[in-house]
């Protein structure tokens, strides 16, 4: 939607479309099926929405980003792990542990979309602590392992349990948040990732002083102690989880009345088509533009993982010991957290994604074009700040920019979850083309990490022009139909969702 009619539309919200609520509600949808049992929805002065959205942001944020760090933290502690003695132990010679990184995503992947579906039927504040809680036992006995297959099957478990958060979260955020308001919420849970890449390195190095207790050398510390962590979160959060905003008991009946009506009537003056039909999952899989972001988001993620799931390695290879190397994982983390905050709310404010987006990847490919070459110690750690903070920061953007792009719940739930499903594969990929015999240099991973950013340089351009066009073509229609008086029906413009004349990308 261009920046004016947003403006617009946000600002004659209450007056224009008040009636409209009370004479077409929709039944039957589980997010907001109950909005006929609302009251009328209230007209807030600008301090109200603010107080009223901060309120909203204490309860949701502070749990899901919390989850998120767990979630971050037990997937890719295996990189602190393997400094500790897990390939030692393990005797992970060759390709075994890239291989056991590897089968983390296969699941993973294969699982976010049937995972998105199932949120809707079983509930937010019950499917999302849940599957907590699972992968935070699974993370606990990986601790225990005692060989290469049984570290294996834990991955796989690991992948499968984890897989509905991410794509959930973004997709509950979705439900909760107007999208020009939604970059600056997915950064922050988003930050809990960052910041997990801080922490896991802290962790690692204090929980290396117990090697030895109780027969257990220090990398199966490093699994128990976070799984458990991960178990108490996942127990806390069934209590803090809401479901929808119009369940949502933490808020007056004026309150929900208000956010359930200015959620719908984000996107179009006659709100979103809400009930599921086939026909959501093709018109998804033939969207051009979910093809498109998977490409840019596979331009990011990649060298996401590969820093993330690498950086302790790489950092060793510079020559430091093994407890140096976690301390130096710290600081590009709480860098790359900084830049993510930062260019999150710059992003909502001017409402635009691709600029931050196209600055994450400027960021990896210096950074990455650093290390790759023969220059000091000095400047290849100064490499690593650029690339955690170009992807790491990046990142949001590209998942709020499909979402701000995708009109219907359920289109948008699966256009999102085929999105992070598919993209995810990139850290598949990453968990590949860092090999023990490339050394400190790691010509190839980089060289491949380099490629995808360049994917990404390609990508990014191609689809702001092609939104660009579309939002032209579209003010030509729309003003054509003005003209001539003829217009369509809200159900027309409901089913059309993002294909509506008077829906507008979000560039």
């Amino acid at each position: 939607m261009s920046d004016k009619g947003t403006e617009s539309r946000s600002e004659g919200l209450n007056e224009k479309v008040a009636p409209t609520i009370q004479e077409t509600p929709v039944k039957g949808d589980l997010a907001y099926g109950g909005e006929d049992t609302l009251p009328p929805p209230p007209t807030l002065t600008a301090e109200e929405e603010k107080r009223l959205w901060r309120k909203i942001d204490m309860r949701l944020m502070p749990i899901l980003t919390l989850m998120y760090l767990c979630s971050f933290l037990d997937r890719g502690n295996i990189g602190n792990a393997k400094l500790q003695g897990l390939t030692t132990q393990l005797n992970l010679t060759g390709d075994k542990y890239n291989i056991a990184l590897t089968m983390y995503f296969v699941p993973y992947c294969l699982f976010e979309c049937p995972a998105n579906l199932v949120l809707k039927k079983f509930r937010p504040s019950k499917w999302l602590p849940g599957i907590t809680l699972v992968w935070g036992l699974i993370m606990t006995l990986m601790g225990l392992v005692k060989n290469y297959p049984q570290l294996v099957g834990t991955r796989i478990c690991l992948g499968v349990a984890e897989a509905g958060l991410f794509p959930g979260v973004v997709y509950y955020l979705s439900l909760w948040y107007p999208r020009h308001m939604l970059q600056y919420r997915v950064g922050i849970f988003f930050g809990g990732a960052t910041l997990a890449g801080a922490f896991s390195g802290l962790l690692a190095f204090g929980i290396s002083f117990m090697a030895g207790t109780a027969g257990l050398l220090g990398w199966s510390w490093i699994f128990i102690i976070e799984g458990m962590a991960t178990v108490v979160v996942g127990a806390i959060s069934f209590f803090i989880l809401v479901d929808f905003p119009h369940t949502a008991t933490f808020l007056t009946p004026e309150e929900r009345a208000w956010v359930v009506h200015r959620k719908k009537y984000d996107n179009s003056s006659v709100g979103e088509e809400e009930h599921f039909e086939l026909r959501h999952i093709w018109e998804t899989l033939l969207d051009w533009q979910v093809w498109a972001h998977i490409l840019i988001y596979m331009s990011i993620i990649t060298p996401l993982y590969g820093i993330s799931l690498f950086l302790p390695s790489i950092i060793n290879g510079f020559g430091f010991s093994t407890a140096i190397s976690q301390l130096l994982t710290v600081p590009p983390y709480v860098f790359a957290t900084a830049t993510l905050l930062v260019w999150a709310i710059w992003s909502d404010r001017i409402k635009k994604r691709w600029p931050f987006v196209l600055a994450g990847l400027v960021y990896c490919l210096v950074g990455f074009a650093i290390n790759i070459s023969d220059v000091p110690i000095g400047a290849k750690y100064f490499g690593t700040f650029l690339i955690v903070a170009g992807a790491y920061a990046g990142f949001p953007g590209v998942v709020a920019w499909l979402g701000n792009n995708l009109a219907g719940h359920y289109k948008r739930g699966v256009g999102m979850a085929l999105h992070i499903g598919i993209g995810n594969f990139g850290g598949a990929i990453a968990s590949n083309i860092y090999r023990s015999q490339d050394a400190p240099r790691y010509i190839l991973g980089h060289g491949l990490e380099l490629m995808f950013v360049g994917i990404g340089f390609i990508a990014l351009p191609l689809t702001v022009l092609s939104y660009k066009r579309i939002n032209a073509r579209r003010d030509v229609l729309q003003k054509e139909a003005d003209e001539t008086g003829t217009k369509l029906t809200p159900a027309e413009i409901r089913r059309l969702g993002d294909r509506a004349p008077d829906f507008r990308y979000t560039l």
